[in-house]
C-alpha cells in the first residue's frame, strides 16, 4: 500500500493533479512527483478572460494556465489543458446569474467543484485510467472501512470542505487531499524549497469571473435586463424607497440601502417575484429554521439521529442543529443564534468524533424562517 491508499507501487500508481496555476496544486504536482507517482497535470480553461475586465487575481485564466505549464515543465510532468468554457458558462456563470435574478446569494465555487472539477475532470481522468485524482484543496480524507471520509483541514483558516460538501461518495473514494494536515504557511515553505516558480504567487481572493468582487457588472454584462427598479419596502409593506435592481442586494446587507432609520436598517429578504427589497432591524434578521433542497449526503442515519454542527457560510462558525429529513428536501432547526443566512448559501452538516469534524453532507438553502416574522422569509 503506497502513501496514497493504493495497492500499488508509486511508478505504478498514475495520477491526475488539477492545477489551477496558483501555490497549493504547484506544491501538490511537485510533491506526488518528488515521491515517485506517475503525474499528469491537468488545467481546466474555464472561460475567456479577454471578455471580462481585468482583475487583480484569478483562477483558471490565461496567465494561471502559463503559471501550471512552468511548474510542470521544471518537474518534468506531462501537461494537459481542458477547455471547457461552455460547460462552465452554462453550469456555473449562468446558475450563477440565476441565482441571483431569484434573491438569491449563490456560491459559484461549490457549483464549479459540482460540475466541471469533480464531475467533468473525474471523469476525465478515470477515461486516463488514473488511480486517483489529486488536488491541492485544503480538507482531510481518512479512509475507513473501505470508503473515504471527509474531515475539516488541519488549518481551519484555510479549511475548503465547506465548499466541496457536494462530493459523493465515489468521487471522495478516488480524490487525494495531501495538503488537508499542514498549514498553509508549510505550503508556501514547499514551494520555496522546490523553487517553483508561483512561490511567492498572491492566493486568488476573488470568484475566477467577477472581477475584484464586482459581481454586478459581471450580470449586467450577460443580462442588462436584471437592473430593473422597484420598491424597498419594510416589514409591514410600507414602501420606503426605491432601488436599482434587485441584484445589488444580498441578506444581512446594511451599506447601500440609502434609507434614514432611528435604527440601522438591514435587507432581510428580497422577493424576485415582486422585485421588491424588503428591511428590517437587526434583529428580523436572527434565523432559526432553514429548508434545504438538493442535499448530498455522505454520512449515515444513526449520525444524524444526534444534535449536529453546521456551517451556513464558508467564513461562518459551527452551529449546533438539528435534522429533519423529508425525502429529498431537510429542515434544519438552528439551536445557536445566527442572523443573516440567505437562500442560495449552502448549508454543510458536521460531526465530531475523535479524528475532527467529519463532513456528513449537505445541501442548498431554499428558504429561511425568521421566529420574529409572522411570515416565512423566502424567494
Amino acid at each position: 500500500m503506497n502513501s496514497l491508499g493504493i495497492n500499488k507501487s508509486k511508478k505504478e500508481t498514475k495520477v491526475v493533479v488539477a492545477m489551477s496555476g496558483g501555490v497549493d496544486s504547484s506544491v501538490v504536482a511537485a510533491l506526488m512527483k518528488e515521491e515517485g507517482y506517475d503525474v499528469t497535470g491537468i488545467t481546466l480553461k474555464l472561460y475567456d478572460d479577454s471578455k471580462l475586465p481585468k482583475s487583480g487575481r484569478q483562477c483558471c485564466a490565461g496567465q494561471d494556465i502559463m503559471d501550471a505549464k512552468r511548474v510542470c515543465e521544471k518537474i518534468s510532468i506531462n501537461h494537459e489543458i481542458l477547455y471547457y468554457q461552455k460547460k462552465f458558462k452554462s453550469e456555473v456563470i449562468d446558475s450563477f446569474i440565476d441565482s441571483y435574478a431569484m434573491g438569491e446569494t449563490p456560491i459559484p465555487c461549490v457549483q464549479c467543484n459540482q460540475t466541471v472539477k469533480f464531475r467533468d475532470l473525474f471523469k476525465y481522468a478515470r477515461e486516463l485510467k488514473a488511480d486517483a485524482l489529486v488536488t491541492g484543496h485544503y480538507v482531510s480524507r481518512i479512509q475507513k472501512n473501505g470508503n473515504a471520509n471527509m474531515y475539516r483541514a488541519k488549518d481551519f483558516k484555510r479549511d475548503q470542505s465547506y465548499f466541496l460538501f457536494s462530493t459523493t461518495q465515489e468521487q471522495l473514494n478516488y480524490l487525494r487531499f495531501p495538503l488537508g494536515a499542514i498549514d498553509k504557511s508549510e505550503t508556501r515553505a514547499l514551494a520555496k524549497k522546490l523553487n517553483l516558480n508561483v512561490a511567492e504567487k498572491p492566493d486568488s481572493q476573488d470568484i475566477c469571473f467577477v472581477p475584484n468582487g464586482d459581481y454586478s457588472s459581471v450580470i449586467k454584462k450577460f443580462r442588462p435586463e436584471s437592473f430593473k427598479k422597484g420598491k424597498i419596502i419594510d416589514l409591514s409593506g410600507a414602501t420606503l424607497g426605491e432601488h436599482e435592481g434587485i441584484i445589488n442586494y444580498t441578506i444581512g446587507q446594511r451599506k447601500g440601502i440609502k434609507i434614514s432609520n432611528k435604527k440601522p436598517l438591514y435587507v432581510v429578504n428580497i422577493n424576485a417575484k415582486n422585485n421588491t427589497v424588503i428591511v428590517g432591524t437587526k434583529e428580523n434578521l436572527e434565523i432559526k429554521k432553514i429548508q434545504l433542497r438538493e442535499l448530498n449526503i455522505l454520512g449515515s442515519k444513526k449520525e444524524f439521529e444526534k444534535t449536529i454542527n453546521i456551517k451556513v457560510r464558508s467564513t461562518g462558525k459551527l452551529l449546533k442543529a438539528k435534522i429533519n429529513f423529508n425525502g429529498k428536501v431537510a429542515e434544519v432547526e438552528i439551536l445557536d443564534k445566527e442572523t443573516g443566512i440567505s437562500p442560495g448559501q449552502a448549508c454543510v452538516f458536521y460531526s465530531k468524533d475523535e479524528v475532527g469534524d467529519k463532513v456528513l453532507g449537505g445541501g442548498w438553502i431554499n428558504t429561511t424562517i425568521n421566529n420574529n416574522l409572522s411570515t416565512k422569509l423566502t424567494t
